[in-house]
């Protein structure tokens, strides 16, 4: 029985392939810009080097905006996109997914003095409030069916181009309300030094996956990767390293 096990277990060699990775840099503690070192770090740049040590493949990472990255990767202007994309069945007609590598769920980023409503009902009471959202993201589609009255025509949406621009705003007071994952919003609220924190429960569960071209032949060895590191405890490692150890600014 050991034969087949060990067969089993042995990872694909992509031999030195090239692969080219693009991400968006905008969340904390998946994938950001270190503002100490000016590096680009997070949880997903250390799984992918892993993936990538695993299966033998030379990694070039590159950067582009959330709304430009599905297009992006469909066209194969890239091999793999991450920046912690929700696994949904309308994104699966562009592009193929990895086999889900985290679990997440929306909460609700709000400044630190927020008063006037503390959960998703009574922000849907609270008609003056907006939310900051971007286009086509599953906290767009979030806030518009569990939060307001599933009109995605909404003048309660206010729309940007990155997600740090929608916390930026959410600081100045332009909108009230920034949906995002809970372990992205533990990364904002412990880097904003006492200005935000998260309300309320969770908004729904969704599954994050690596986007890569229809069709690619990198699907089934970055899958067999994502299980061995699901498997030997890498990932249970990373989440502990980003999620419990690292501060974000210190």
């Amino acid at each position: 029985m050991a034969m087949p096990a060990f067969a089993q277990s042995a990872l694909p060699d992509l031999q030195g392939r090239a692969v080219t990775v693009v991400t968006e840099n905008a969340y904390p503690p998946l994938q950001f810009v270190d503002p100490n070192s000016g590096q680009a770090i997070g949880w997903e740049y250390d799984a992918m080097n892993e993936i990538a040590k695993r299966l033998n493949f030379k990694l070039t990472y590159a950067n582009a905006s959330w709304d430009a990255m599905i297009g992006a990767v469909s066209a194969g202007q890239y091999d793999i996109g991450m920046t912690g994309i929700t696994i949904r069945d309308d994104r699966k007609a562009q592009v193929d997914f990895s086999d889900p590598y985290m679990r997440s769920e929306s909460f609700m980023l709000v400044r630190a003095d927020e008063t006037r409503f503390g959960d998703a009902a009574a922000f849907k009471a609270f008609d003056k409030g907006l939310v900051g959202a971007q286009a086509g993201t599953t906290q767009f589609y979030t806030a518009v069916y569990s939060v307001l009255d599933g009109n995605e025509q909404t003048p309660r949406i206010k729309l940007f181009e990155t997600f740090g621009a929608q916390v930026q705003a959410l600081k100045t007071g332009d909108v009230d309300v920034v949906l995002t994952d809970g372990t992205a919003g533990k990364g904002y609220v412990d880097a904003s030094s006492g200005a935000l924190k998260l309300v309320g429960g969770p908004l729904g569960a969704e599954d994050f996956g690596f986007i890569l071209p229809k069709g690619s032949d990198l699907v089934a060895p970055v899958n067999a990767a994502i299980a061995a590191l699901k498997a030997d405890g890498t990932f249970d490692a990373l989440t502990k390293k980003w999620f419990l150890g690292y501060k974000m600014g210190q």
